[in-house]
């Protein structure tokens, strides 16, 4: 399977809505796109990886190189998962659980929530 990515603003969000596989071949992918919204001067990004129907160590990798990538800008990144919680929810939310990093992500349920900030963040 192969990774699609569509981009998007919402006011002063950066919206990356990622469907497929995120993995060793796809992830440069997902960097670049990360490197090139910072590049542009966009400081506030999500990330929506709803429908990322597997993730291996290099999806992870980029997600927490993004994360120190928006940081380092004094920028703020965003996930969206699935509501449900690590257990039963999205391979993504299982996978950052496991590997215990899931804590380190601002994460929430849709694109409303996630942009519109009112909501507090998914917890693991």
């Amino acid at each position: 399977m192969t990774l699609r990515m569509r981009g998007e603003q919402r006011g002063e969000w950066t919206v990356v809505r990622v469907v497929g596989e995120l993995d060793l071949a796809t992830s440069p992918g997902v960097r670049q796109r990360v490197h090139e919204a910072v590049a542009d001067g966009r400081r506030r990004l999500v990330l929506d990886l709803s429908e990322v129907l597997f993730c291996d160590s290099s999806g992870v990798g980029v997600l927490v190189a993004a994360r120190r990538l928006m940081r380092s800008c004094a920028g703020e990144l965003r996930l969206i998962l699935p509501a449900r919680g690590a257990e039963d929810g999205s391979h993504v939310n299982r996978v950052l659980a496991a590997l215990g990093v899931r804590r380190l992500f601002d994460c929430y349920p849709d694109l409303d929530a996630a942009v519109g900030g009112a909501d507090a963040p998914l917890t693991a």
